[in-house]
């Protein structure tokens, strides 16, 4: 599929899910006899690896920076597995670990984490996470994170039905005052235990759905970073290092390479960098498209970044693509006690 088809499929996804569309599915996924036998093999072969275990990542990092009268920001995490952590076995390796830490570093403040992220979630979950991050309206957080999607292709939900949980949850989160950044549905056509052709539709079907949640999000006013690369081409390169042990969830490495991906765009939202870096830098490829033109570049490359513009241009909403670059991060120093 083009990027311009890309790009129509999922306005067409995000537009049917503003307006109360449920027919719209991810490529074509009503699949029969061989493909069903398929996806019931490979889920069974992940799972026989899987471990239920999640390490508590929450509590406060960078203490070192505590400032008498400055409080700490406040990181949420929600989503699945992938924004819980699930594969790993110690708080410090964690998503939400290694952003709280990055984000400390460079804003030399502690930064307060907490996890609302359930593994096996879908997107229709959304609701009750978002109610659980606002509970209390005296610490709505400065920043949440929210990795979604890959549970709603492996369990066929209808597209427009994704996009429209994950636009109504960024909708509550950004009218109580908090920044957003969306983490795209992954590339599940990297799994190892996925054969052809059930590799291709998934590949396929992840792509549309991270393009269409790219609008969906963005028009909501939440920045979005495209995570192929969690489940991509760094980890089809590499799955004995990036992978978890279930050969789905990733391991510390392949958490460490999302968290580079997602933490310049969470630093920008919390306006941490300087506005220079702001601008779009042609030498990389960065500049103003249609918003779902914008979707389907980043859904072609992992850690791109888009970010929402203008809210009309001669073909709709417009964005901002780009590509930052990655950061290292820092090793997390917690204090596992809420802040």
């Amino acid at each position: 599929m083009t990027r311009m088809s890309r790009a129509r499929v999922a306005r067409r996804i995000a537009a049917g899910a503003a307006y109360g569309g449920g027919g719209v599915g991810l490529a074509g996924a009503a699949a029969v006899g061989l493909l069903v036998a398929e996806a019931q093999l490979a889920r069974r072969r992940v799972s026989n690896g899987a471990t239920p275990f999640v390490p508590n990542a929450d509590g406060l990092y960078g203490a070192a920076y505590t400032v008498p009268g400055v409080p700490a920001l406040r990181l949420t995490m929600l989503g699945d597995s992938t924004a819980a952590g699930q594969g790993v076995r110690r708080a410090g390796q964690t998503p939400g670990a290694l952003l709280a830490s990055g984000i400390a570093a460079i804003a030399e403040r502690p930064v307060g984490l907490s996890t609302v992220a359930v593994p096996g979630a879908r997107s229709d979950d959304l609701d009750r996470q978002v109610t659980r991050a606002l509970a209390d309206p005296s610490r709505v957080p400065d920043v949440c994170v929210i990795m979604i999607g890959a549970n709603d292709v492996t369990h066929r939900i209808p597209a427009t039905r994704s996009v429209r949980c994950l636009s109504q949850a960024v909708r509550r989160l950004r009218t109580a005052g908090a920044e957003v950044v969306v983490g795209t549905c992954p590339d599940l056509g990297t799994i190892e235990p996925v054969w052809q052709p059930l590799r291709w539709l998934a590949r396929r079907a992840s792509r549309q759905l991270a393009a269409a949640q790219t609008i969906g999000a963005v028009e909501q006013g939440a920045r979005t970073v495209s995570l192929g690369d969690l489940l991509g081409p760094e980890f089809e390169a590499n799955p004995r290092e990036l992978f978890g042990p279930d050969n789905y969830h990733p391991s510390a490495e392949g958490y460490a390479t999302a968290a580079m991906a997602v933490l310049p765009t969470v630093c920008a939202a919390l306006g941490l960098w300087p506005a220079e870096e702001e601008r779009p830098d042609a030498s990389r490829r960065e500049g103003f498209l249609p918003v779902a033109r914008a979707a389907a570049e980043a859904a072609s490359e992992a850690g791109t970044e888009v970010t929402a513009a203008a809210p009309t241009g001669p073909r709709g909403p417009w964005a901002l693509l780009k590509r930052r670059r990655r950061r290292r991060m820092p090793e997390p120093q917690r204090t596992p006690v809420a802040e």
